[in-house]
Protein backbone atom coordinates (compact mmCIF):
# COMPACT_ATOMS: atom_id res chain seq x y z
CA UNK A 1 0.00 0.00 0.00
CA UNK A 2 2.07 3.30 -0.84
CA UNK A 3 1.68 6.20 1.40
CA UNK A 4 0.21 9.89 0.06
CA UNK A 5 3.36 11.24 0.13
CA UNK A 6 4.54 8.32 -2.91
CA UNK A 7 1.26 9.40 -4.53
CA UNK A 8 1.77 13.28 -4.71
CA UNK A 9 4.73 13.61 -7.69
CA UNK A 10 1.88 11.39 -9.82
CA UNK A 11 -0.65 14.03 -9.06
CA UNK A 12 1.39 16.75 -10.12
CA UNK A 13 2.45 15.41 -13.13
CA UNK A 14 -1.51 15.09 -14.41
CA UNK A 15 -2.20 18.27 -12.85
CA UNK A 16 0.98 20.08 -15.39
CA UNK A 17 -0.59 17.76 -18.30
CA UNK A 18 -3.85 19.21 -17.98
CA UNK A 19 -3.15 22.84 -17.56
CA UNK A 20 0.01 22.47 -19.97
CA UNK A 21 3.28 24.02 -19.73
CA UNK A 22 3.79 27.51 -19.86
CA UNK A 23 4.36 30.02 -22.20
CA UNK A 24 8.08 29.13 -24.07
CA UNK A 25 10.65 32.23 -23.10
CA UNK A 26 12.14 34.07 -25.64
CA UNK A 27 15.26 34.84 -26.07
CA UNK A 28 16.67 38.81 -25.46
CA UNK A 29 16.72 39.55 -29.23
CA UNK A 30 14.00 38.13 -30.30
CA UNK A 31 12.05 39.55 -27.30
CA UNK A 32 13.45 43.20 -28.11
CA UNK A 33 12.59 42.80 -31.63
CA UNK A 34 8.84 41.87 -31.22
CA UNK A 35 8.48 44.66 -28.45
CA UNK A 36 10.39 46.78 -31.10
CA UNK A 37 8.24 45.50 -34.19
CA UNK A 38 4.77 46.29 -32.92
CA UNK A 39 5.38 49.31 -31.45
CA UNK A 40 3.00 51.07 -33.91
CA UNK A 41 0.34 48.86 -32.74
CA UNK A 42 0.85 50.18 -29.02
CA UNK A 43 0.61 53.72 -30.52
CA UNK A 44 -2.29 53.43 -33.05
CA UNK A 45 -4.33 52.05 -29.99
CA UNK A 46 -2.96 54.81 -27.59
CA UNK A 47 -4.74 57.17 -30.38
CA UNK A 48 -7.69 55.76 -30.24
CA UNK A 49 -8.19 56.91 -26.20
CA UNK A 50 -6.33 60.35 -27.58
CA UNK A 51 -9.80 62.84 -27.06
CA UNK A 52 -10.48 61.74 -23.56
CA UNK A 53 -8.64 64.48 -21.19
CA UNK A 54 -5.59 62.56 -21.15
CA UNK A 55 -1.95 63.53 -22.79
CA UNK A 56 -1.39 61.35 -25.69
CA UNK A 57 2.54 60.63 -24.26
CA UNK A 58 1.12 59.00 -21.24
CA UNK A 59 -1.76 56.61 -23.11
CA UNK A 60 1.91 56.08 -25.23
CA UNK A 61 3.81 54.50 -21.85
CA UNK A 62 0.97 52.95 -20.71
CA UNK A 63 -0.05 51.18 -24.36
CA UNK A 64 4.06 50.40 -24.82
CA UNK A 65 4.30 48.40 -20.72
CA UNK A 66 1.35 46.80 -21.67
CA UNK A 67 2.64 45.74 -25.03
CA UNK A 68 6.12 44.72 -23.25
CA UNK A 69 3.49 41.88 -20.49
CA UNK A 70 1.99 40.95 -23.97
CA UNK A 71 5.23 39.89 -25.02
CA UNK A 72 6.26 38.24 -21.70
CA UNK A 73 2.75 36.78 -21.84
CA UNK A 74 2.33 35.16 -25.37
CA UNK A 75 2.66 31.42 -25.78
CA UNK A 76 2.84 30.80 -29.38
CA UNK A 77 2.02 27.28 -29.22
CA UNK A 78 -1.31 27.92 -28.87
CA UNK A 79 -1.88 29.60 -32.15
CA UNK A 80 -3.71 32.86 -31.40
CA UNK A 81 -2.00 35.60 -33.44
CA UNK A 82 -0.09 37.96 -31.41
CA UNK A 83 -1.41 41.52 -32.71
CA UNK A 84 -4.75 40.37 -31.86
CA UNK A 85 -3.48 38.89 -27.88
CA UNK A 86 -1.52 42.16 -28.14
CA UNK A 87 -4.75 44.40 -28.55
CA UNK A 88 -6.79 42.65 -26.16
CA UNK A 89 -3.97 43.13 -23.64
CA UNK A 90 -3.82 46.68 -24.83
CA UNK A 91 -6.60 48.13 -24.41
CA UNK A 92 -7.69 46.60 -21.25
CA UNK A 93 -4.35 48.45 -19.81
CA UNK A 94 -5.66 51.86 -21.17
CA UNK A 95 -9.21 51.22 -19.66
CA UNK A 96 -7.77 50.45 -16.39
CA UNK A 97 -5.48 53.60 -16.77
CA UNK A 98 -8.74 55.82 -17.38
CA UNK A 99 -10.44 54.03 -14.39
CA UNK A 100 -8.03 54.37 -11.92
CA UNK A 101 -6.22 57.06 -12.44
CA UNK A 102 -7.71 59.52 -14.54
CA UNK A 103 -10.66 60.98 -12.93
CA UNK A 104 -10.23 63.90 -10.17
CA UNK A 105 -13.13 62.82 -8.85
CA UNK A 106 -14.13 58.85 -8.40
CA UNK A 107 -17.10 57.58 -9.39
CA UNK A 108 -17.93 54.10 -9.36
CA UNK A 109 -16.37 51.46 -11.93
CA UNK A 110 -19.67 51.10 -13.95
CA UNK A 111 -20.00 54.63 -14.65
CA UNK A 112 -16.43 55.17 -15.11
CA UNK A 113 -16.89 52.20 -18.00
CA UNK A 114 -19.97 53.40 -19.15
CA UNK A 115 -18.54 57.45 -19.82
CA UNK A 116 -15.55 55.35 -21.44
CA UNK A 117 -18.12 53.61 -23.87
CA UNK A 118 -19.92 56.27 -24.56
CA UNK A 119 -17.58 58.29 -26.03
CA UNK A 120 -16.40 55.31 -28.38
CA UNK A 121 -20.48 55.34 -29.52
CA UNK A 122 -20.74 59.27 -29.59
CA UNK A 123 -17.99 59.06 -32.04
CA UNK A 124 -19.54 56.31 -34.02
CA UNK A 125 -23.21 57.63 -33.93
CA UNK A 126 -22.08 61.28 -35.30
CA UNK A 127 -20.21 59.52 -38.28
CA UNK A 128 -23.91 57.54 -38.74
CA UNK A 129 -25.92 60.16 -38.39
CA UNK A 130 -24.27 63.30 -39.15
CA UNK A 131 -25.30 65.50 -35.85
CA UNK A 132 -24.81 64.58 -32.18
CA UNK A 133 -26.28 61.37 -31.11
CA UNK A 134 -29.53 61.94 -28.53
CA UNK A 135 -29.26 60.32 -25.01
CA UNK A 136 -31.62 57.51 -25.68
CA UNK A 137 -29.40 57.01 -28.83
CA UNK A 138 -26.39 56.77 -27.12
CA UNK A 139 -28.70 54.10 -24.57
CA UNK A 140 -29.63 51.99 -27.28
CA UNK A 141 -26.40 52.12 -28.96
CA UNK A 142 -24.40 50.89 -25.32
CA UNK A 143 -27.47 48.93 -23.95
CA UNK A 144 -28.28 50.99 -21.09
CA UNK A 145 -30.69 53.06 -19.79
CA UNK A 146 -30.88 56.82 -20.71
CA UNK A 147 -30.92 57.02 -17.36
CA UNK A 148 -27.78 55.20 -16.55
CA UNK A 149 -26.00 57.34 -19.60
CA UNK A 150 -26.92 60.52 -18.16
CA UNK A 151 -25.67 59.69 -14.71
CA UNK A 152 -22.53 58.69 -16.76
CA UNK A 153 -22.66 61.77 -18.72
CA UNK A 154 -22.84 63.55 -15.35
CA UNK A 155 -20.22 61.70 -13.59
CA UNK A 156 -17.43 62.80 -16.58
CA UNK A 157 -17.76 66.28 -15.36
CA UNK A 158 -16.07 65.69 -12.45
CA UNK A 159 -13.80 63.70 -14.95
CA UNK A 160 -10.59 66.62 -14.67
CA UNK A 161 -10.59 69.36 -11.90
CA UNK A 162 -10.11 73.07 -13.25
CA UNK A 163 -7.81 75.74 -11.96
CA UNK A 164 -9.32 78.51 -10.68
CA UNK A 165 -6.79 80.69 -12.78
CA UNK A 166 -8.18 78.98 -16.05
CA UNK A 167 -10.82 80.71 -18.41
CA UNK A 168 -11.83 81.33 -21.75
CA UNK A 169 -11.08 84.81 -21.27
CA UNK A 170 -7.42 85.71 -19.97
CA UNK A 171 -9.42 88.95 -18.90
CA UNK A 172 -11.51 86.87 -16.93
CA UNK A 173 -10.06 84.59 -15.17
CA UNK A 174 -12.14 82.10 -12.52
CA UNK A 175 -10.39 83.40 -9.50
CA UNK A 176 -12.03 87.18 -10.36
CA UNK A 177 -16.00 85.36 -10.11
CA UNK A 178 -14.86 84.15 -6.35
CA UNK A 179 -16.43 85.75 -3.40
CA UNK A 180 -14.41 88.29 -1.23
CA UNK A 181 -14.67 88.68 2.05
CA UNK A 182 -17.01 91.30 3.08
CA UNK A 183 -15.07 94.66 5.09
CA UNK A 184 -17.80 94.79 7.35
CA UNK A 185 -17.81 91.24 8.60
CA UNK A 186 -15.65 91.95 11.84
CA UNK A 187 -18.39 94.52 12.62
CA UNK A 188 -21.60 92.11 12.43
CA UNK A 189 -21.37 91.22 16.07
CA UNK A 190 -21.15 94.98 17.02
CA UNK A 191 -24.11 96.09 15.21
CA UNK A 192 -26.00 93.17 16.87
CA UNK A 193 -24.83 94.10 20.16
CA UNK A 194 -26.13 98.01 19.40
CA UNK A 195 -29.21 97.22 16.99
CA UNK A 196 -31.74 96.55 21.04
CA UNK A 197 -30.05 99.74 22.42
CA UNK A 198 -30.05 102.11 19.35
CA UNK A 199 -34.13 101.62 19.30
CA UNK A 200 -34.01 102.61 22.49
CA UNK A 201 -33.18 105.94 21.73
CA UNK A 202 -35.61 109.09 20.91
CA UNK A 203 -35.29 109.55 16.85
CA UNK A 204 -33.42 112.68 17.10
CA UNK A 205 -30.62 111.12 19.04
CA UNK A 206 -30.86 108.11 16.20
CA UNK A 207 -30.86 110.78 13.82
CA UNK A 208 -27.95 112.62 14.90
CA UNK A 209 -25.66 109.64 15.63
CA UNK A 210 -26.42 108.29 12.50
CA UNK A 211 -25.12 112.01 10.61
CA UNK A 212 -22.10 111.92 12.83
CA UNK A 213 -20.56 108.25 12.68
CA UNK A 214 -22.57 107.02 9.32
CA UNK A 215 -22.66 110.44 7.13
CA UNK A 216 -19.43 111.40 8.75
CA UNK A 217 -20.37 115.02 9.14
CA UNK A 218 -19.03 117.30 11.67
CA UNK A 219 -20.89 118.93 15.09
CA UNK A 220 -21.35 122.01 13.19
CA UNK A 221 -23.00 120.64 10.43
CA UNK A 222 -25.31 118.95 12.52
CA UNK A 223 -26.34 121.97 13.84
CA UNK A 224 -26.72 123.57 10.88
CA UNK A 225 -29.17 120.54 9.73
CA UNK A 226 -31.21 119.96 12.21
CA UNK A 227 -31.30 123.62 13.81
CA UNK A 228 -29.76 123.46 16.77
CA UNK A 229 -26.22 124.96 18.09
CA UNK A 230 -23.27 123.00 17.85
CA UNK A 231 -22.72 122.93 21.82
CA UNK A 232 -26.16 121.18 22.01
CA UNK A 233 -25.36 118.85 19.36
CA UNK A 234 -22.11 117.76 21.34
CA UNK A 235 -24.40 116.97 24.67
CA UNK A 236 -26.87 114.92 22.88
CA UNK A 237 -24.01 112.96 21.63
CA UNK A 238 -22.49 112.88 24.87
CA UNK A 239 -25.81 111.96 26.38
CA UNK A 240 -26.66 109.38 23.83
CA UNK A 241 -23.38 107.33 23.53
CA UNK A 242 -23.18 107.16 27.55
CA UNK A 243 -26.71 105.74 26.98
CA UNK A 244 -25.65 103.09 24.93
CA UNK A 245 -22.61 102.25 27.18
CA UNK A 246 -24.47 101.32 29.75
CA UNK A 247 -27.18 99.16 27.88
CA UNK A 248 -24.71 97.37 26.43
CA UNK A 249 -22.91 96.65 29.71
CA UNK A 250 -26.04 95.81 31.43
CA UNK A 251 -27.69 94.15 28.83
CA UNK A 252 -25.64 90.12 29.04
CA UNK A 253 -25.97 90.04 32.54
CA UNK A 254 -29.76 90.56 32.36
Amino acid sequence: MKGRGEGAPAETSELEESHGPGPTPLSEAARDAMITGNLGLAHQLARRFLHRGEPLDDLVQVASVALVKSVDRFDPERGVDFAAFATRTIIGELKRHFRDKGWAVRASRRVQELYLELGHATSTLVQQLGRSPTVAELARMTSSSEEAVIEAIEAGQGYRATSIDASENDDDPLTARLGELDARFDSVEDRALLAPALAQLPPRERTILHMRFVEGLTQSEIAVTIGVSQMHVSRLLAASLNQLRQQIGTEPAE
